[in-house]
């Protein structure tokens, strides 16, 4: 059986789009914080408490806003460039 497809909006651009519920990414978040289900306001993650689990509601997420995620994800993945030597502009003896 064929799943009818549904309009929503993005949680994350607002804008609306029209998707398969069974094919569209969803994210658990939190109402209170507006944050997702276990992420701090410093952008770690820690276990969520009963009741933020029992408040949490499922979203939607356009797939423009997956493939600026994922971008984003890769991008602050990248190992740090490394340092070159350091010195005062004197030779060294």
């Amino acid at each position: 059986m064929e799943e009818i497809p549904t309009i929503g909006r993005c949680h994350l651009c607002k804008q609306t789009f029209g998707f398969t519920p069974a094919q569209v990414m969803t994210v658990m978040m939190d109402p209170e914080t507006n944050l997702p289900l276990g992420m701090t306001i410093s952008g770690t993650f820690r276990e969520p408490t009963p009741e933020a689990t029992a408040r949490a509601v499922e979203v939607h997420v356009c797939p423009g806003c997956v493939g600026r995620v994922e971008q984003l994800k890769e991008f602050m993945d990248r190992p740090a460039p490394p340092f070159g030597t350091w010195s005062r502009g004197h030779p060294r003896p």
